[in-house]
């Protein structure tokens, strides 16, 4: 007879933010999330820490997704949706009323799991948000800004003689650093990453690793991940999630070899997930 798994039991409480070092740009405090009537995330309290990189992982359907999507506000387009809580972006809450949603997505980028670029010219992807923003005065500061964003998504090199070609043209991992630089290039100060890396094979997936690590000298970076290995390879801090519940937050070394939590040893350890 087939073996029933038992989903693991877990307590609702209130997650308490961890100690983090440096000071913490982003601060949540008894967040609540629902689709209609389905409460899909439950209390969740969490420091993120300026310049650093925080993974999120889980199994599939944890609400890491949703818990991201929250930080700038992107699950505002999804009908019958209600947040409880607050999320402070530099000590301001970015729930509360009157807050300019188009600002934050600003301060607050976004890299999704399938790459997306426009089909319009390597150029001009990454020139768009610049435009519509009317972040620029002249021709050359627009160029300016597109080649300081390329080679920040450590891109130029590869692309620099052939910016009005196709973004449709570029490899996988090459359109997955083009979003990247879409994203840069209005300078944003918190970069939000919904499993960059999935669908690369492993040469992409690395440069895009490496890349992660380079850009949280400018930027506070939090990634969802599948991966556990690629969470323990790029992050500094880990957060675990579960059924919509924030059950773990730790320093990623600390995670993936000593973790405080049995809920994450047991995901860890592939027990259950």
């Amino acid at each position: 007879m087939p073996v029933e798994t038992v989903a693991p039991k877990i307590e609702v409480r209130a997650s308490a933010p961890p100690q983090t070092p440096g000071k913490a740009k982003v601060a949540v405090r008894n967040l609540d999330f629902f689709y209609g009537r389905v409460q899909a995330l439950h209390n969740i309290s969490v420091d993120i820490p300026e310049r650093m990189v925080m993974a999120f992982i889980g199994p599939s359907g944890c609400g890491k997704s949703t818990f991201l999507r929250t930080l700038n506000r992107m699950n505002d387009v999804i009908p019958a949706t209600r947040v409880g809580g607050q999320v402070m972006i530099d000590d301001r809450d970015i729930y509360a009323p009157g807050t300019d949603v188009v600002e934050l997505r600003r301060k607050v980028g976004m890299v999704f799991q399938k790459s997306n670029p426009f089909p319009k010219s390597i150029f001009e992807n990454v020139a768009y948000g610049l435009r519509i923003n009317r972040v620029t005065s002249s021709r050359s500061e627009l160029a300016g800004r597109v080649e300081e964003a390329l080679k920040d998504a450590a891109l130029w090199s590869e692309v620099k003689d052939r910016l009005k070609t196709s973004a449709l043209s570029l490899s996988g991992g090459q359109q997955q650093r083009l979003c990247i630089a879409r994203a840069l290039a209005i300078r944003p100060e918190v970069l939000l990453m919904d499993e960059p890396a999935s669908a690369l094979d492993p040469i992409a997936t690395s440069k895009i690793e490496e890349l992660i690590f380079d850009l949280k000298e400018h930027y506070t970076i939090v990634i969802v991940t599948h991966n556990m290995q690629q969470a323990a390879r790029v992050s500094d801090m880990t957060a675990f999630f579960l059924l919509g519940k924030l059950i773990e937050v730790n320093a990623t070394e600390k995670m993936f070899t000593a973790p405080n939590e049995k809920l994450t040893e047991d995901y860890i350890t592939g027990r259950f997930g």
